[in-house]
C-alpha cells in the first residue's frame, strides 16, 4: 500500500490526515493526479472516489461471482475505469 493524497500536492492539496489515504501501488499511479474523470455510462464528468467524504457502499458494489467491483454511479463507475481497478496486474 502506498500514501496517496485525495487532492494532489500538484492541486494544492495538502499532506494532512483529511487529505491521505492508502492505495494500492497501481490505483495511485493509475491516478496520478486526476481529480475529476468522466463516467464511460453517461460521458459525464465527475469527481473520483474520496474515501474520506464518501462510502464504498454508496457508489460500489461486487460482482455477482465476487471477482470485480462494479460501479454503481457515476461516481462510481468513473473511478473504477480511471484507476483500472478491475485489470489483471
Amino acid at each position: 500500500m502506498t500514501y496517496d493524497h485525495i487532492y494532489p500536492l500538484s492541486k494544492g492539496g495538502e499532506t494532512s490526515f483529511e487529505n491521505v489515504c492508502l492505495a494500492c501501488q497501481n490505483c495511485n499511479e493509475f491516478k496520478v493526479n486526476m481529480i475529476e474523470v468522466i463516467d464511460p455510462l453517461t460521458g459525464e464528468k465527475v469527481s473520483l472516489l474520496n474515501p474520506r467524504q464518501q462510502e464504498w457502499s454508496h457508489h460500489f458494489q461486487w460482482s455477482s461471482d465476487g471477482t470485480k467491483i462494479e460501479g454503481i454511479t457515476a461516481v462510481g463507475r468513473a473511478t473504477v475505469t480511471a484507476l483500472r481497478t478491475n485489470n489483471p496486474f
